[in-house]
């Protein structure tokens, strides 16, 4: 933190702490750039830990593609406006490659196919595509694939997780598959139960021995066995191979509601990582606003008085849209709170939205934001930079809709990575 008068000056400042601007932050440390990153929401614990890339395309034939790169060449085809059109294959083939790498060197492998989406298991029970998840996922994956039978634990007072609904859902398709309930040591009678409670309880070797048997009379007949994705924050790859060797059967985590245990292993991996280069300072304020400062440069502002907005040369935004503020929607229109940037938007409010909830076209609201140019740049009325080292990256940006179209986590790192890029370019 920075108080009293005192500003401390960085190469970039990154506004938010979601998966852009998380990534941001990694490709300028991993780049020798100072950074401030400001941030308050912790969006990456509602993260399902599953990486999107893009699956979905054209929404309104509800079209799903298994080969990502096939359904690239399709959406930058029909869609020229969308960031993915922007960006060139090898671009976002190194985001990819960057970011995975972090992951597997922070003690949190992900298993891909670097030219195919995968389904993964939901906690509704139906599958969804993805293309990079966990490997404490993976298992179940492969289970899926092959028709193993598997033992679904279904926790007494989780929250957010149905092992009856996903193994109907299962059995629809062919899999053998049972639900058995189990009590979690050291929880036994608690109701309204998170993720993180049981990955706390997990701590112990007692309560680890305790699980251990009382599943160990529900495995007859199975091949593996499925349970939320609760096992440990921080050790999670030793609890998997401790509980697997104990029980002599493969297991695997399924996604659950947020809040998300694999969010949170995202969150620390990152922040471990950031902390090692010794570059980079976090705050956590929200930023009420910003100023040019000199011929090259920015200063923020925070909501919190007593604390100095640092001053950088440049700036990424990354907010996201309304749920990080990166957009804020008002009774008329919906603006950029920082520097009233132009924000591309239906022309009226009643045109925000389609009268059918479930349109298959989805919403116009959910493709509003900053329009850029090709070096993520955001343009101002006349249609030029508005800033020659300020950028934008991830859901801030218009024309696409990243919900729908599977595409949050590879959107968000490939705009970072092509946003941090076209910064340097312009510092040299």
């Amino acid at each position: 933190m920075i108080q009293g008068d005192r500003v401390q000056e960085f190469d970039l400042t990154v506004i938010g702490d979601g998966m852009a601007g998380t990534a941001a932050v990694l490709f300028a440390l991993n780049r020798g750039l100072s950074v401030a990153w400001a941030g308050t929401g912790n969006p990456l614990s509602l993260a399902s830990g599953c990486l999107d890339f893009l699956a979905c395309h054209p929404l309104s034939a509800r079209k799903t593609w298994t080969d990502p790169w096939a359904a690239m060449e399709a959406l930058t085809r029909d869609l020229p406006a969308h960031p993915y059109a922007r960006l060139r294959r090898e671009e976002i083939e190194a985001a990819w490659d960057e970011t995975l790498k972090c992951l597997n060197q922070g003690g949190l492998p992900y298993f891909r196919r670097p030219e195919k989406n995968i389904e993964v298991l939901t906690p509704m029970g139906n599958l969804r595509p993805t293309y990079a998840l966990p490997e404490t996922m993976r298992k179940g994956m492969e289970a899926l694939e092959k028709g193993r039978p598997c033992l679904i634990l279904k926790i007494e007072g989780l929250k957010g997780f149905s092992s009856q609904w996903l193994v109907e859902g299962l059995k629809e398709r062919g899999w053998a598959v049972r639900a058995e309930r189990v009590d979690f040591p050291g929880l036994e009678g608690r109701r309204d139960l998170l993720p993180e409670h049981l990955a706390q309880a997990l701590i112990t070797t007692q309560n680890r021995t305790r699980l251990v048997e009382r599943i160990q009379p529900l495995i007859k007949g199975v091949e593996m066995v499925g349970l939320p994705a609760v096992l440990d924050l921080y050790r999670h790859k030793e609890t998997v191979a401790e509980l697997e060797d104990r029980l002599g059967l493969p297991l695997f985590e399924i996604p659950t509601l947020p809040p998300s245990l694999p969010g949170l292993r995202l969150r620390q991996v990152f922040e471990r990582h950031f902390k090692k280069t010794g570059a980079c300072t976090l705050f956590p304020y929200r930023v009420i606003g910003m100023e040019k400062k000199g011929a090259v440069g920015f200063q923020v502002h925070f909501k919190e008085d007593a604390v100095k907005g640092p001053r950088s040369r440049g700036v990424v935004l990354a907010g996201g849209r309304f749920f990080g503020g990166g957009l804020m929607a008002e009774r008329k229109a919906i603006r950029e709170p920082l520097l009233g940037l132009p924000v591309h938007q239906p022309l009226t409010r009643e045109g925000w939205h389609q009268r059918d909830y479930f349109d298959r076209t989805g919403h116009p609201v959910n493709r509003a934001g900053l329009l850029t140019d090709d070096h993520f740049r955001p343009l101002d009325a006349q249609g030029n930079p508005a800033f020659e080292t300020l950028f934008a990256a991830g859901s801030i940006l218009a024309h696409q809709d990243w919900k729908r179209e599977k595409s949050g986590s590879g959107l968000a790192l490939a705009t970072a990575y092509k946003a941090v890029q076209s910064f340097i370019e312009r510092i040299k």
